[in-house]
């Protein structure tokens, strides 16, 4: 299978590709069937589309899309940093309905964010997980991802802040 921008990448039985503004509506489905799995607040969605149609339009924002019809999503942002010539990418989320987890559409996703990460020359993807979420975690772990950096010991922990009006 060819991606978007030219390059081969082995799906398995689960094609994957960047989705385009006019998928924002998938894109925003998906993302809320997530946050509703979990019971984390959403605000729908038809307001997670509008806000997906102006970010999708950037470069800094993409969504990799999974299946025809899509049965699985990652959302994943781009931004400068001081220590990378590169861009450093957030891997936002990474949803597959749960009806069909396990069956490699995770990994062909993330095959297919790694190969337009490198395309995009991307030095670093980060990634919060709960630390309870032990599956993600080994998911992300057989993907070569860390939770410490070479030479210690220390786990890294994620402190955010919402900010009130």
């Amino acid at each position: 299978m060819r991606s978007s921008y030219g390059a081969t990448v082995d799906t398995g039985n689960w094609p994957v590709r960047l989705a385009t503004v006019d998928e924002a509506d998938v894109v925003a489905r998906l993302l809320d069937d997530f946050n509703r799995e979990f019971d984390t607040p959403t605000p729908g969605p038809g307001i997670l589309a509008d806000r997906l149609r102006i970010l999708l339009a950037t470069e800094q924002t993409m969504a990799i899309l999974a299946g025809s019809p899509a049965i699985g999503v990652a959302l994943v942002t781009l931004r400068p940093n001081v220590w990378y010539a590169g861009s450093v990418a957030l891997l936002d989320e990474l949803y597959v309905a749960p009806a069909l987890r396990g069956r490699g559409i995770g990994n062909a996703i993330m095959r297919e964010l790694l190969e337009l990460a490198r395309h995009r020359r991307v030095e670093l993807i980060e990634i919060n997980v709960d630390e309870g979420d032990v599956d993600a975690r080994r998911f992300y772990e057989r993907h070569r991802f860390v939770a410490t950096e070479a030479g210690s010991d220390e786990r890294a922990f994620y402190y955010f802040r919402e900010l009130e009006d």
